[in-house]
């Protein structure tokens, strides 16, 4: 579909002093609490033929921002608008435009099947049937699916409906797509998939914005990044730019078997070290330590672990991720 007359030059996103608080409640008689400030004065410019990634730690404020600006929730203040259409005030007019995919199985009817689904949402966004005949086994085939059309959504594994929602979020053409944590639940082979998918998509001049956990997905889709923390963006820049924030950091990976808070706790006061988080994987903690001297580091960050079980030690170069743990202060 085309632009629906929107001018070349209008930004697909643009989003000024945004505001989101909820009027918080607690005990069995809804009492008042103090107010949870979800975005708290959000601005970003996302151009036609980007892909704009937003990060940031559970709770910071990716998902509040996604539904403002797909007209799922309405701001308590500022401004947001897409392809120069108010999200408020002319939302018939920003629907039509845009689509959005939630990371998990939602959105999708369990009870039909994956061609009925996409004929469903394809009719709500009055996509002509005679078109819908092209695009649907397109839309299947494009996410792997054609040979499952005919099956109910509810017989799907856990990636397959992931796949078909994305599919699901194409049926209208979107001018602005929202992605928020798409390969949640994919395998490597359908999340590399979606990656390509994403990058057709800057090559047809379409705008994405895509929040995800997976620092290296960002890294590789993301024209630029911007960090949000506490409901603020906290830094916006190109994915590489963003790596000067670690700069003269190396990073100790460090992998253990029973590694505890007050473990960690031990290894953050050390005078040494900028920032420490963990991770588990496979019953397995790995440990990333931050600091400006490995050699100085390691000796003392083997120390506090010792009674623990270490695997391997390996010192690296910052990454995007090393970044965003010390922009964000370790917390994942």
């Amino acid at each position: 579909m085309s632009g629906g007359g929107v001018s070349g030059d209008v930004a697909a996103v643009e989003v000024s002093g945004l505001k989101r608080v909820y009027a918080a409640t607690r005990g069995l008689f809804g009492r008042s609490g103090r107010p949870i400030v979800a975005l708290d004065g959000v601005d970003f410019t996302i151009a036609r033929g980007e892909v704009f990634g937003l990060l940031g730690p559970n709770g910071a404020g990716k998902t509040t921002t996604v539904k403002v600006l797909a007209t799922l929730l309405t701001p308590t203040a500022g401004t947001a608008r897409v392809l120069g259409f108010d999200v408020v005030r002319q939302t018939a007019r920003v629907r039509p435009l845009i689509n959005f995919v939630f990371g998990g199985e939602r959105s999708l009817y369990w009870r039909l099947s994956a061609w009925d689904n996409l004929q469903f949402f394809a009719d709500l966004y009055r996509v002509p049937r005679r078109v819908q005949k092209r695009l649907l086994p397109d839309l299947l085939e494009l996410v792997g699916l054609s040979d499952r059309a005919r099956d109910r959504v509810e017989t799907f594994s856990k990636g397959m409906k992931q796949r078909l929602n994305i599919a699901r979020g194409l049926v209208n053409d979107p001018e602005v797509l929202f992605l928020d944590e798409p390969t949640l639940g994919l395998d490597p082979v359908a999340s590399q998939d979606l990656r390509s998918l994403v990058s057709s998509l800057r090559d047809a001049q379409k705008a994405v914005l895509l929040t995800t956990h997976y620092m290296f997905e960002a890294e590789q889709l993301c024209d630029r990044v911007a960090i949000i923390d506490r409901g603020r963006i906290i830094a916006l820049d190109t994915p590489s730019a963003l790596k000067r924030h670690a700069a003269g950091l190396s990073v100790l990976e460090i992998t253990a078997f029973g590694v505890t808070a007050g473990d960690l706790e031990a290894i953050s006061a050390l005078g040494c070290v900028a920032t420490v988080s963990a991770r588990t994987i496979d019953q397995r903690q790995v440990v990333l330590v931050q600091t400006e001297d490995a050699g100085q580091a390691t000796p003392l960050v083997l120390e506090a672990l010792r009674g623990r079980k270490v695997e391997d030690v390996r010192a690296r170069e910052a990454s995007l991720e090393d970044a965003y743990l010390r922009l964000v202060g370790g917390r994942g």
